[in-house]
């Protein structure tokens, strides 16, 4: 089974990683908080490098 992202728009910093890693799934939804458009945008490796190279570890696998 698909694993989703989960993104925690509260302690999203914008710091624009995860758009830049992985730009078919998050995209930028304000000036300082990042968004998910796509979650099934790009592989499951792509996506964890997203979640492993952000540096407040807002990004998480949903249960």
């Amino acid at each position: 089974m698909a694993k989703t992202p989960l993104l925690d728009h509260d302690a999203c910093i914008g710091c624009e990683t995860c758009t830049r890693i992985c730009p078919n799934v998050f995209n930028m939804v304000s000036e300082h908080k990042a968004g998910i458009h796509n979650p099934k945008g790009d592989t499951e490796d792509k996506i964890e490098e997203a979640m492993d190279n952000c540096p407040v570890a807002c990004i998480n696998w949903e249960d």
